[in-house]
């Protein structure tokens, strides 16, 4: 039997979307935010931590095509936001990794991340990139950021894990 106060990690459900925005824009600092439409249609692609019936972690990926070579498609791992009173319990690991379990069914080369928290990446195994191996990350996503008017000069660390088969 579930205990209820222990945390689940489980796919999003469409009412979940408030809280993940909250969750989301909560994290200004760190994240860019995402409009509520954005939540609602990308639902499926969402993990949720949920502990006493709210949620308190979240994080998303999205398929970063590779202009004619599908197999070497990246993933980026998105919105990864723990509530602070739940930070140090694993949360966030627990959520990555259920992520990265999801999404080896597709096979890609890799998984990436924009992140101020290297460390926390470093810990699952990411290692540091130069931001002009993402570029189609930095066009798709940096060009709409509101912080930074140039992605080079923007303190995100890019990471990435290889996942391709040894």
């Amino acid at each position: 039997m579930h205990d209820p106060n222990q945390p689940v990690i489980r796919p999003a459900v469409l009412k979940d979307a408030e809280q993940i925005f909250n969750l989301i824009r909560d994290h200004k600092d760190d994240l860019i935010s995402r409009p509520m439409g954005d939540i609602i249609q990308n639902i499926d692609r969402f993990v949720v931590c949920e502990a006493e019936g709210r949620v308190v972690g979240c994080a998303a990926w999205q398929i970063l095509p590779e202009i004619g070579e599908p197999e070497r498609a990246s993933v980026e791992i998105q919105s990864v936001a723990v509530l602070p009173d739940y930070r140090r319990h694993h949360i966030g690991t627990r959520i990555v990794t259920t992520i990265l379990e999801n999404i080896k069914r597709f096979r890609p080369a890799q998984a990436i991340i924009l992140t101020f928290a290297p460390e926390f990446f470093g810990s699952l195994g990411f290692k540091m990139i130069p931001k002009t191996q993402v570029m189609h990350k930095l066009y798709m996503g940096c060009i709409n950021c509101t912080k930074h008017a140039n992605p080079f000069t923007c303190p995100e660390i890019a990471m990435a894990l290889d996942l391709r088969e040894p």
